[in-house]
């Protein structure tokens, strides 16, 4: 692949190229590393707007209500909806976001399914990275929406500036998920499916969860929206609700701080993984790695799981295994 015409044709909305390189970053292919030093003067103008919440909450409903919204403000919108990995092909379930397909001939939209392949969180591996991708192949707004498979989806706060959380009536108590705190992330609560009976309670709910928090006075207080994502309701509050954290965000600082954040926790992730690479690499001493080495010191009592550790640490100190 010739990765800086690919990228340019991306930066001029070809949403082919696009594709190729999120398919690049997913498939972690050994070109990454170069696109992302590419990526990395580019990015940093778009909003990430997460969306998270209890399966059957309309996820991808509102996700398609708002990226209609933000069309309609002339924003180029990039969506990266997370899906369950088949238990066959480790592709996304779902993967053709039948709600979407309005926009499908939209050339300023791009819709992406992502399997998860095993990765817990409510988000795939590879997530951070095709936003990435998004951003700076010029996308004004790109949309995360994680797999609602249950209550501890927390990873998406790390990733997003603005969270959303879903929750709906009739869906059993909607603060069960405090417990799992992922009530705890939502920058902004959306009751969707506010037509239902016991949405005002749900409402009612969530107001005295949120008088409960222990929270900085002079922080973000998280909004209500209440929605009916099919028909459109509600949803030209929420994106007022999101332009105004937006504005609260650069005012505060807290965007900064929190894209720093990011930038740390990717780091951070790169380098564990990369640790994790050489110390399974066998290391001449019968195909054994250098971290079987130190583990059977362990097993048979030679050395403490402390000092064995220290012993990796210093290794990689000196410069790994030059």
């Amino acid at each position: 692949m010739d990765l800086p015409s690919v990228l340019e044709r991306a930066r001029h909305g070809d949403p082919r190229a696009v594709a190729r390189l999120v398919s690049l970053v997913e498939d972690g292919a050994p070109q990454l590393r170069e696109l992302l030093g590419m990526l990395a003067p580019l990015t940093g103008k778009a909003r990430v707007i997460g969306l998270t919440g209890a399966p059957g909450a309309g996820k991808s409903t509102l996700t398609s209500a708002l990226l209609r919204a933000f069309r309609a403000d002339g924003s180029r919108v990039g969506v990266l909806a997370v899906d369950p990995s088949s238990p066959f092909t480790g592709g996304a379930l779902l993967g053709d976001r039948v709600r979407m397909q309005d926009h499908a001939e939209d050339r300023d939209v791009f819709i992406r399914s992502m399997a998860t392949r095993g990765h817990l969180g409510g988000l795939a591996a590879a997530t951070g990275q095709a936003a990435r991708v998004l951003d700076a192949a010029g996308f004004d707004v790109i949309l995360i929406e994680t797999v609602g498979v249950g209550q501890a989806e927390v990873e998406i706060a790390s990733l997003a500036d603005s969270t959303l959380v879903l929750v709906a009536p009739g869906m059993g108590d909607a603060i069960q998920a405090a417990k799992a705190g992922i009530l705890e992330i939502a920058d902004l609560f959306v009751v969707n499916k506010a037509d239902r009976d016991g949405a005002q309670q749900v409402v009612r709910d969530l107001r005295n969860m949120i008088a409960m928090a222990d929270r900085d006075p002079d922080g973000w207080k998280p909004p209500i929206v209440t929605t009916v994502a099919i028909n459109g309701d509600g949803v030209d509050e929420l994106v007022t609700r999101l332009a105004r954290h937006a504005e609260w965000l650069e005012s505060s600082g807290e965007l900064e701080r929190r894209r720093l954040a990011r930038a740390r926790d990717e780091v951070t992730a790169i380098a564990l993984a990369e640790i994790r690479k050489r110390l399974g690499e066998p290391d001449g001493l019968a195909g054994q790695s250098l971290l079987g080495q130190v583990a059977q010191r362990v097993a048979d009592g030679e050395l403490d799981p402390f000092s064995a550790a220290d012993e990796l640490i210093a290794q990689f100190g000196a410069g790994g295994r030059s």
